[in-house]
């Protein structure tokens, strides 16, 4: 039985190491700031996930087998998974390198907050897991 494995947990499994890869890519960024010809990168992944859950479409719910004995549904799960993609069209100083490091800063806070929103998820779902095999107490 696979308790962790369903669609929501994969989905902030992706999100997690998503967060994390963006958390190294941000924090080159800030680590490159005066390189000359050094070109900023970014993680998508959110994009990739909403045209992932977009392609689903108005089908119908997947089904998962849970006995030897059923038939089997196809379901799957999109969980897309991060990309880094490096901006090389745009230049903020003269020496042809785009990193602004308050913008990068900003977005490493604001991954940061995602980061802790995403661990928490997986806390309460993990939690409520237990709540109902073991019980409140």
């Amino acid at each position: 039985m696979e308790v962790l494995g369903g669609a929501s947990f994969q989905r902030l499994e992706s999100a997690i190491n998503a967060a994390t890869m963006r958390q190294q890519v941000l924090s080159n960024n800030i680590a490159n700031v005066n390189t000359p010809y050094f070109k900023r990168s970014d993680v998508a992944f959110e994009e990739y996930l909403a045209q992932a859950i977009g392609s689903q479409g108005n089908r119908a719910l997947p089904g998962k087998v849970t006995d030897t004995r059923h038939i089997p549904i196809n379901g799957s799960y999109p969980s897309p998974s991060p990309q880094v993609v490096t901006d090389s069209s745009t230049t903020i100083n003269n020496d042809a390198n785009n990193v602004d490091v308050e913008k990068e800063m900003a977005m490493l806070a604001e991954n940061q907050l995602r980061y802790n929103l995403l661990s928490q998820q997986v806390s309460h779902e993990a939690k409520m897991m237990r709540i109902g095999i073991v019980g409140s107490a």
